[in-house]
């Protein structure tokens, strides 16, 4: 039958659509999978949900509940997470995913420059997801290769954690040879150029290092014209100048505790920090704090037990030549001279530790991986590791810093950093009670971001990376 008056053709082509229309249909459906039997951990500091199951349609996780309220409807994938902790998936607050745990940076970067975007950058965001990190932040990069990388994975042309990304260091001046991914501040009128020139190419957050070597009205041009642009500002706390200035000019978020050895934060530093964190959301919110400690903390543990080196995860997506350059600049950790000061640093973390909560910031896990001895596929576990079983926090709280609180800082806590219906299916799980034995986290077993499994059983799923 031929409705109205349509040519044959016409009426041929209209057929055509009709009868593709189905398997169109068909084609958009979202896949869907149900996670059934484990213990759900929603990054919400609620109790966990036992004999979880969670439907995830999609991209997104559709609907929570148990077995007992929750039956999984016909048409749904089943991954068995029996005697599981499911959590969110894992944030690193502070990646370099241009360094790939070389003892040497002169020799590095020269080197490696024009592989960052191809083959370094892509290799650590690999490393990073396999082990549980379904969101990185990177601080410190070139700009293009920075950029990239992070749309690359962002729009799933890669396999990695999503990323937000700061591009170059701004500082007073670049040290020598690190221009390309330091950039150097002359004046307040510079600054405020230099954080036009990030925002402009699409950076997530803006870093400043050394801001006591700024004058002041450089550094507070800085931190003023980044938030005119709505972006937050991350700043080092390695002296006492540098985090008072910090908490004048509006630094958002403090990244380390310190390179000296004294043992404490004075007073001059935990005076000021009590006040800022006592203002809370009239200064738009809380203090935020990543510090970084677990490199320092086990460096004399790895540099007498280093078979940790040996593990070939930090391998995967490096070429040979790559591997074997890295291979050979740690052979000896104990000749290293970026970790000279160490062991006298070690012993003051625990108390700046425990200031830093007890002034009420709020701490974010990350872990500086990439650095010297420090793997993407190792930091983020070994962090949390010292944070719960050393500096005494609360495993929940320890998870929530490492996927609440850091999507919070980012302004995505609505998309992802928990398990709750409507978020995206950032899931990751591992055998045994993680709220008890923290460190299961070495070997998580199963990895989902946005709905797609990258890891079951404990081995990835090459298919899909």
């Amino acid at each position: 039958m031929n409705p109205g008056n349509l040519s044959a053709p016409a009426w041929r082509r209209l057929l055509l659509v009709l009868c593709l229309l189905p398997l169109a249909t068909m084609a958009a459906e979202p896949e869907r999978k149900a996670l059934v039997g484990g213990t759900l951990i929603s990054g919400l500091g609620e109790p966990p949900l036992r004999n979880s199951v969670i439907l995830v349609s999609g991209e997104r996780i559709e609907r929570i509940g148990t077995v007992d309220s929750l039956p999984v409807p016909d048409g749904y994938t089943v991954i068995s997470t029996e005697g599981m902790s499911v959590l969110p998936g894992l944030w690193d607050m502070h990646v370099h995913l241009d360094i790939n745990g070389h003892a040497e940076y002169s020799h590095w970067h020269p080197t490696y420059r024009e592989r960052f975007a191809d083959e370094i950058m892509p290799a650590s965001a690999v490393q990073l997801l396999l082990a549980g990190v379904t969101t990185a932040r990177d601080l410190g990069g070139p700009l293009e290769a920075s950029l990239e990388v992070r749309d690359r994975v962002n729009s799933g042309e890669l396999p990695g954690p999503r990323l937000f990304v700061s591009g170059p260091f701004l500082q007073h001046e670049p040290y020598p040879g690190t221009e390309d991914y330091r950039w150097g501040i002359s004046s307040p009128r510079d600054a405020r150029e230099k954080v036009d020139r990030l925002a402009d190419a699409g950076v997530d957050v803006i870093k400043m290092v050394d801001q006591d070597e700024m004058t002041f009205e450089e550094a507070e041009a800085l931190v003023d014209q980044a938030h005119k642009r709505g972006l937050k500002v991350v700043g080092h706390a390695h002296r006492p100048e540098e985090i008072r200035l910090g908490l004048q000019i509006g630094v958002d978020n403090f990244e380390h505790t310190g390179l000296a050895t004294a043992p404490e934060y004075p007073k001059s530093v935990m005076t000021p920090l009590r006040e800022r964190t006592a203002t809370g959301r009239v200064r738009g919110g809380p203090l935020y704090w990543t510090p970084t400690v677990e490199g320092l903390w086990n460096y004399e543990y790895t540099r007498d037990n280093p078979e940790a080196l040996d593990n070939t995860c930090w391998q995967r997506g490096l070429q040979p030549d790559t591997i074997a350059d890295i291979e050979a600049s740690i052979q000896n950790p104990e000749q290293l001279l970026y970790f000279q000061l160490s062991p006298k640093r070690k012993p003051t973390l625990q108390r700046k530790f425990k200031q830093l909560r007890e002034a009420g910031v709020v701490l974010l896990v990350g872990t500086d991986s990439g650095i010297p001895l420090k793997f993407h596929c190792q930091s983020t576990w070994h962090e949390l590791d010292v944070w719960v079983n050393v500096m005494d926090v609360p495993p929940m709280e320890a998870i929530q810093s490492a996927t609440y609180w850091p999507s919070k800082f980012m302004g995505v806590e609505e998309e992802w950093g928990t398990l709750a219906e409507g978020r995206f299916a950032d899931i990751i799980a591992v055998r045994g009670d993680v709220l008890r034995y923290i460190a299961l986290l070495q070997r998580v077993d199963f990895v989902m971001k946005g709905g797609t499994v990258y890891k079951q059983d404990g081995q990835p799923v090459e298919e899909n990376l």
